[in-house]
C-alpha cells in the first residue's frame, strides 16, 4: 500500500540492517510498520545557554535551540551527541502522504530505548503530508550517539474501511507540508 498510495519517499521496500558493509540501525518496511531515518539537516538540542523558559505558544528558536556538532564513527557513520538529560528535535529523511483512510504512530525503537533515548510518541493522522519532526530525550546519564541516516523509530499504520469525515489537511492543520524541522 506503501507504494500503491506513494506514502513514503524515499521509500525502501525492505528492512535494511547493513549498508556498504557496516551495520545500521534497521532502516525500511517492517511487518507492519516502517523504520524511519533521521535525516542529516534541522537536528537542534534544547539549551538554556541563552533562553530562561520554553514557551510553546511563543517558541523563540534562536532563545532555546543549539546545532550540534557532526560526528563520524570508525566505520564510517555520522552521529549526533545527545548530551544527558537533554532534549532534541529532529527531522526524517522521509517525507510521508497519508491517505484519507489510514492514520500512522511513529514510536521509538528497541535499539535505541535499551540505549536510553525516549522517541516521542506522534500520529501522523490521515490527509496529513510532510516530514515528520521526531523529537527525542537522552534519559541516560551519559552523552548518547544519535545516529544520522539510520532508524529512529517505527511508524505503525491503522487502515479503516473508510475514508475519515475531516482530514489533517482539511483542518489545515499547523503541520501540514513541513518540509524541515517546524517549531511548536
Amino acid at each position: 500500500m506503501a507504494e500503491e498510495e506513494q506514502m513514503i519517499e524515499p521509500f525502501l521496500p525492505q528492512l535494511v540492517r547493513e549498508i556498504d558493509g557496516n551495520r545500521i540501525i534497521s532502516a525500511g518496511c517492517s511487518s507492519y510498520g516502517y523504520d524511519m531515518r533521521l535525516a542529516d539537516d534541522g537536528f537542534r538540542i534544547f539549551s538554556s545557554v541563552h533562553g530562561k523558559e520554553i514557551d510553546p505558544k511563543r517558541f523563540d528558536e534562536q532563545m532555546s535551540l543549539i546545532e550540534p556538532q557532526v560526528h563520524t564513527a570508525d566505520d564510517g557513520a555520522k552521529y549526533y551527541l545527545l548530551p544527558p538529560h537533554h532534549y532534541g528535535l529532529g527531522v526524517t529523511v522521509e517525507t510521508f502522504k497519508m491517505p484519507r483512510n489510514v492514520t500512522g504512530v511513529a514510536l521509538g525503537k528497541s535499539t535505541y530505548a535499551r540505549a536510553g533515548l525516549l522517541v516521542n510518541t506522534t500520529p501522523l493522522e490521515a490527509g496529513w503530508t510532510g516530514r515528520l519532526v521526531v523529537e527525542i530525550a537522552n534519559l541516560a546519564n551519559l552523552p548518547l550517539r544519535v545516529y544520522i541516516n539510520e532508524g529512529i523509530g517505527q511508524i505503525l499504520f491503522f487502515e479503516s474501511d473508510e475514508d475519515c469525515g475531516v482530514s489533517y489537511e482539511d483542518r489545515g492543520g499547523k503541520y501540514q507540508g513541513q518540509t524541515g524541522l517546524t517549531f511548536a
